[in-house]
Parts: C-alpha cells; sequence; structure tokens
C-alpha cells in the first residue's frame, strides 16, 4: 500500500494523454491471470457455489459477448471483428449456446438463474433480429430469465431499424444502451465510427416510442479533433433527447487501438485528443449542465435522471463481487471465488467450444485480501460508500484496513470523510481509476497514467 499521507500536494498529473490503460475495470490487474491457474479454475467449477467464501452465495448474473462490427473505431481496444460472414456469426452464436451448456451442468451454477444479463461487444445490433431470437431462446432454455432483473443490450445507431428496435425490445431488454459517443457528424466520421447524427435521431425516436424501460446513451471527451464548442453542442444535444441515463468516458488510447498504430508509425508518444485536464474538464461541464435539469451524478462516469427508478444492476453485481458467468470470445467472468478469461482470438475460441472443452484461456484466485480491496476500490468509482457494509461484509473496518491509501487521497484533498460514509470529492471523481492505484497491493503496482 502506499504511505500515509496528509496536507500532501496533489500528485504530479501526465498532462497529455499517451498510450495505455488507465480505466480499472478489475483487480489484481488483468497482466496477472495465468494460463497455469485455469485447472484452478475449472475445480472450483465442481464445487457448489460459494463454497470458498463464508458469506451466503453472491448475486449471479451473465455476460454475453458479441464481437461483431460495421467498422471498427480508431479508438476500439475491444475484440470486434468486421469481416465474418454469415455462417461464421452463425458459428459463433452455436458456440456461445455451447459454451453455456457447459457451464449450465456444473455444480458452481447449482441450477441457479441470472439476476442480470449483459450483451456487450462489439455490435449486439449487428445480429438480426432471427440471430437475436435464436441466442436469447437458446440461453433462456439453458438458464432461465423468469428471475431477471435487468437486460441491458449495447447497440450501434446505425444498425438499429425500426424492425430491429422492435425485436430487441421483444427479448426482454430492459436497459438500451446507445453507443452515441458525440453528435458531429465530422467527429463521428474522423474517429471511425460507422453511424452519424441522423441515425441517432431517428433511432432513439423510436426507441422511445415503443417504450424501452431505461435508454442509456453513452459519449466520449476528447475524442479526435474535438474542441470546446464541439463538445458544449454535443451535451446539449444530449441534455435535450432527456435519456434516462447518460455514461461519460474520458478518451483514452490503449495499445492495441488503430490510433496507436498512428502514433507508432508516425514516432509520435503523445495522442491526437485532449489532455487529461481538458478531458476532465468537460466531462465536469457535462456534469454541470446535467445537474442543472435535475439529474444525479451517480459515478465517475454516469448521471441518472430518476436515481429511484433508474439502477445498474449489473454494475453493481460486477462492484460487489457477483458471480458473472461471461460467455463469448475474450469475455471475462467470476465465479466461485475465481477470475477466468476465455481465449481472445475468434478460431481458437470456436474451435475449443466445438471439441467440448471449456474456451478458459487465463484465471486467478484472489486473495481474501485482494477480493477486498476490489471491492472496495470499485465501490469507490460511485462517488460514496459505507464503511460499516464492508466491515461487516469483510470483517475489518475499511478506515482501518485502508488507513494508508485512505489518508493519502484525503491529503491530497479528493476524500470527503462524514460518519459511516467514504466519499470523493467532484475533482476526485473525475479522476477516479488512477487514484484507486493507491489501493493496488506493491507487487501489482505496473505503472499509472494520467
Amino acid at each position: 500500500m502506499s504511505h500515509a499521507a496528509s496536507n500532501l500536494p496533489a500528485p504530479p498529473l501526465r498532462h497529455e494523454t499517451t498510450a495505455g490503460n488507465y480505466f480499472v475495470a478489475n483487480y489484481p490487474p488483468f497482466a496477472f491471470w495465468k494460463p497455469e491457474y485455469v485447472s484452478e479454475f475449472e475445480a472450483a467449477l465442481k464445487r457448489p457455489p460459494s463454497t470458498l467464501d463464508p458469506r451466503p452465495s453472491p448475486s449471479f448474473g451473465q455476460y454475453v459477448h458479441i464481437p461483431f462490427c460495421r467498422k471498427r473505431c480508431h479508438f476500439c481496444y475491444f475484440k470486434v471483428y468486421t469481416d465474418k460472414d454469415s455462417s461464421e456469426v452463425r458459428g459463433y452464436l452455436d458456440a456461445l449456446l455451447a459454451e453455456l451448456a457447459v457451464y449450465a451442468g456444473q455444480p458452481a451454477i447449482g441450477g441457479r438463474k441470472p439476476k442480470f444479463v449483459y450483451f456487450g461487444g462489439g455490435t449486439p445490433s449487428y445480429l438480426s433480429p432471427d440471430q437475436l431470437k435464436f441466442l436469447t431462446d437458446g440461453m433462456k432454455h439453458l438458464l432461465p430469465w423468469d428471475e431477471v432483473e435487468e437486460v441491458t443490450f449495447e447497440a450501434e445507431p446505425g444498425t438499429l431499424t425500426d424492425h430491429k428496435l422492435k425485436a430487441i425490445r421483444d427479448l426482454g431488454v430492459t436497459r438500451l444502451s446507445l453507443g452515441i459517443e458525440h453528435f458531429d457528424d465530422h467527429i463521428l466520421e474522423i474517429n471511425g465510427r460507422a453511424h452519424r447524427s441522423k441515425e441517432i435521431a431517428r433511432a432513439y425516436a423510436y426507441a422511445r416510442e415503443i417504450g424501452f424501460p431505461q435508454i442509456n446513451i453513452d459519449l466520449i471527451a476528447g475524442m479526435v479533433e474535438e474542441t470546446e464548442d464541439k463538445w458544449r453542442e454535443t451535451v446539449a444535444k444530449a441534455v435535450a433527447l432527456q435519456p434516462d441515463s447518460v455514461t461519460i468516458y474520458q478518451m483514452e488510447v490503449p495499445f492495441n487501438t488503430g490510433i496507436y498504430q498512428q502514433m507508432k508509425a508516425g514516432g509520435k508518444l503523445v495522442a491526437p485528443v485532449a489532455d487529461w485536464e481538458t478531458k476532465r474538464a468537460w466531462v465536469d461541464y457535462a456534469y454541470r449542465a446535467f445537474e442543472q435539469v435535475g439529474y444525479t451524478v451517480t459515478s465517475g462516469t454516469t448521471v441518472v435522471r430518476d436515481p429511484a427508478r433508474v439502477k445498474f444492476v449489473y454494475r453493481e453485481g460486477l462492484f460487489s463481487g457477483a458471480d458473472i458467468l461471461s460467455i463469448g470470445v475474450a469475455s471475462f467472468g467470476h465465479l466461485n471465488g475465481m477470475h477466468y478469461q476465455n481465449h481472445h482470438e475468434f478460431q481458437p475460441y470456436v474451435d475449443a467450444v466445438t471439441a467440448g472443452k471449456l474456451p478458459v484461456y487465463r484465471a486467478l484466485t484472489p486473495s481474501a485480501e485482494e477480493r477486498y480491496i476490489r471491492e472496495f476500490m470499485l465501490g469507490l468509482k460511485l462517488g460514496s460508500v459505507s464503511a460499516r457494509h464492508y466491515a461487516e461484509k469483510f470483517g475489518a473496518d475499511p478506515r482501518v484496513q485502508f488507513a494508508a491509501p485512505l489518508a493519502t487521497l484525503k491529503g491530497w484533498g479528493f476524500l470527503s470523510n462524514g460518519g459511516d460514509r467514504i466519499g470523493v470529492t467532484r475533482a476526485g471523481l473525475l479522476q477516479i481509476d488512477r487514484l484507486l492505484h493507491e489501493f493496488f497491493k506493491p507487487e501489482h503496482q505496473t505503472g499509472r497514467y494520467a
């Protein structure tokens, strides 16, 4: 852990955006998940739920990775494919159901039914209505959805005909998440997005008309050739739509993106996007614009129109140690106390499943301390956590367990403690991912960004 600190100046910022990931999605970091631990994961599947953990059986949900896209965005770092024909897509859907069938029969699943289902990508809306029905009918047969509280479906506006939107709604999707990213056609084009603003307007209007319970829109601050004026226009258009929730990301440039390849070819170290201070200021501007019309900031990336009605069950599960059965190429999940990730290339994934094997590529059993670090860190991304909750769950008060990093963050002016609540200031929330490295164990400190 980091050394305790008080009244310290904030750590020096890396102003320019350079290549690399900074977004914290899991712990320990993926680099520490190893192929040699896959046998431990397979053994964990043979045990009934939660035998590695004294707590009651955790929440259970599913993640499904759909890796197909019309175009690969220049900033995309997910495992996606733009060159698969219809037979390969159908073969992939068959593989997803075959993989799910193997898990459904494992003692670790134990007949549990998912509380949430999340379709991510790639572009889930790339699939046709018939393909979507084939997939979801098969999933429901293996693990029924009658206890599902939330079904999230990511969509690219340009793939959404009225017919497809109706089909998606009929599947039981409760949250449609539109990957809008920006409303300016030039910004969309220069960053490699496949859709344009007219498609956004049409898809959003019909999605509203047919009554999705929640419509979320994604925006990205600091895309290539972004300007303050264009950002303000995009925020104004987003506010005017009155979405149920908005997710705003700050542009980063991981190594496996098209932008990085261009940087590398040109011998450049700094990405052609806004610096971190500018991106944080732009996100703060967006948050204040939404707050002025009654929205609430509910995490470092999210504003919500009605927090009493709009929940994020998948995020709640991810952040609180739920069992998440993830299927598909490169997908990562957590079952019976173990992290795991599938093969990250298309054919090895399909071949493994076709051969009747689990397509798991690497895994890790986090220690009790690492599980505590993971859940507490991710909880801070929501802006405020209950010390009592973590003390009861893990048997140690987080104000004692994490005294050193909490003191460091407080000394930097990023915490606002009060009673049971451990709060993060707005300035801290806008850069929460880099601050979370203060909680990493020394052996996991592999570098910091931004």
